[in-house]
């Protein structure tokens, strides 16, 4: 039987527009990107949700379907800005749901998520629940734990107290990807300390992967996730340590109109890349960005977090 032929990038994203967004307390304890700020909840909130809506006008009026999810005040969610850490959405039909770390970011899981999208016509077949496994203290918070090579069925991984390495193999067995797993680190006042997300120092698109070498400290490892991505023809931008602050790693590859193809990223980002990284990634597709700078300092996540893409098939 022909496996069916799958897309690495899509045309539409889920996003969630914030009500109450703040620094969150509870993932600060392994966030080093987040940064406090000396503003009211309610001017976070305001300048926050200003970001997003300009960010939504950008990728529409580039032909990106955006189904824009209200948070909800109730469930008092500082990070649900990032949807793609709870779910992920895939070709077959499926959709997996993941365990997280901060408690209060388990209540951003909301299924009238799912009664929208099959509202907007998409399939849902199956659900893959992983939440259990937090009564274990065990997590993998979807797509910024895994970053996903759908076309060559690979999932690349770098352990952290976010990313469960039994779950990581759980995850692939149960929708048929090759495990690549490695430990990433940043440093902190002079440590070494886990990366938070993959997707913060790795971004794959159709023919690029922006990753930043140098944090994988171990020769070996680094070796091997080389290879992987070479194997496949996939062509490296290499980042800096120094460009990783400026969110470079937190990137998406979607599609818009005409079967244009868009590197999203945030303008603190795209400021950090030297002229030959950005010659090399507007040869392989157009570079879109987002000024995003109180999600950024306050969230410690970028744009890439801030899309949970919709591979589902249409009903």
């Amino acid at each position: 039987m022909r496996r069916e032929k799958m897309n690495q990038i899509t045309n539409t994203l889920l996003m969630v527009r914030p009500v109450a967004y703040r620094m969150n307390e509870e993932t600060a304890v392994n966030n080093y990107f987040m940064q406090d700020a000396e503003m009211s909840v309610q001017e976070i909130t305001r300048r926050a949700q200003s970001e997003f809506d300009a960010f939504v006008q950008v990728l529409r009026e580039k032909g990106v379907k955006v189904v824009v999810v209200q948070d909800d005040q109730e469930r008092d969610t500082p990070d649900s800005i990032f949807p793609n850490n709870w779910v992920s959405f895939h070709q077959s039909g499926r959709v997996a749901v993941y365990p997280m770390f901060a408690q209060n970011r388990r209540r951003e899981r909301r299924e009238d998520v799912f009664d929208r999208l099959e509202q907007e016509g998409y399939l849902i077949k199956d659900f893959m629940d992983y939440t259990a496994a937090e009564q274990d203290g065990r997590f993998l918070e979807g797509t910024g734990s895994l970053v996903l090579d759908r076309q060559h069925r690979k999932a690349y991984c770098a352990l952290s107290p976010r990313a469960d390495e039994e779950l990581v193999i759980e995850f692939c067995e149960d929708f048929e990807y090759m495990p690549i797993i490695f430990k990433a680190f940043q440093t902190v006042e002079g440590m070494r300390k886990p990366i938070y997300h993959t997707n913060v120092m790795m971004a794959l698109g159709e023919e690029l992967a922006i990753i930043c070498l140098d944090s994988i400290d171990d020769a070996k490892e680094r070796k091997t996730v080389v290879k992987s991505l070479k194997e496949d023809g996939k062509i490296i931008v290499n980042l800096s340590e120094k460009q990783l602050y400026q969110f470079a790693g937190n990137m998406l590859e979607v599609r818009g109109l005409f079967e244009q193809k868009y590197m999203v990223m945030s303008q603190a980002a795209y400021d950090s890349l030297e002229e030959e990284q950005i010659k090399l990634i507007e040869a392989h597709a157009a570079i879109l960005t987002a000024k995003i700078p109180t999600v950024e300092k306050l969230g410690g996540g970028s744009v890439r977090c801030m899309m949970a893409e919709v591979f589902l098939p249409r009903r």
